[in-house]
């Protein structure tokens, strides 16, 4: 099962909390964490596998304030996310991304709304899809128990690229729930980055 703990933003896991936070990530198998772009470096020396939240589809040149995948790979990034439902792109600059990020071998982690989004995706061939409705993102109730059909449509679809379940994700059953209903793994967040102690809430999800 493959786990993604998304930091977000968060004062609990940015800067120096990010470091702190990437060495917990590391001691379990099968675990990346997807960081802000400045703390790349430093979660990456913790040997943590490290995706970076966004990427934009450019090349080398005058590009103030956009995001090189190039700069993030040798910071480190070993892919990034793509069209997280808090950094939405057009299906054109989704399939440009992870054009990119495919050319320098790097991970592409779709993020899609619906079943309809994900299949579109699909088309481009990222290596892992997450599907995660919007409305239950940093809920407590997770997609798998309201809204089963979301994975099971998903993952009846589209058989070659491995699907994350993402949204409201925060006890064991419902990574147990997931699991069943086809998903390969899941994409966290702040059943894990705000947890009174991260290790043990990231253990109980995922042991």
């Amino acid at each position: 099962m493959l786990t993604i703990v998304n930091f977000k933003a968060y004062k609990s896991s940015t800067g120096e909390k990010a470091i702190k936070l990437a060495k917990i990530c590391s001691k379990f198998k099968n675990v990346a964490v997807a960081v802000q772009t400045a703390d790349i470096f430093a979660t990456a020396c913790t040997k943590t596998p490290v995706l970076a939240q966004h990427v934009d589809a450019i090349e080398y040149g005058a590009k103030t304030g956009w995001i090189l995948p190039e700069s993030c790979q040798q910071m480190g990034a070993i892919g990034s996310l793509v069209n997280h439902s808090e950094h939405k792109l057009t299906l054109p600059e989704i399939k440009k991304t992870i054009e990119r990020l495919r050319k320098l071998k790097m991970i592409s982690v779709a993020c899609a709304s619906t079943p309809e989004m994900a299949m579109k995706i699909a088309k481009f061939k990222p290596d892992v899809i997450a599907i995660e409705p919007p409305e239950l993102i940093g809920g407590n109730i997770s997609v798998s128990e309201a809204e089963p059909e979301v994975i099971t449509r998903t993952t009846h679809k589209i058989k070659n690229i491995p699907i994350l379940c993402g949204a409201g994700v925060h006890t064991r059953k419902d990574v147990e729930h997931a699991l069943k209903l086809g998903a390969k793994g899941i994409l966290v967040a702040h059943a894990v980055t705000n947890a009174k102690n991260p290790a043990k809430a990231l253990k109980e999800l995922i042991e």
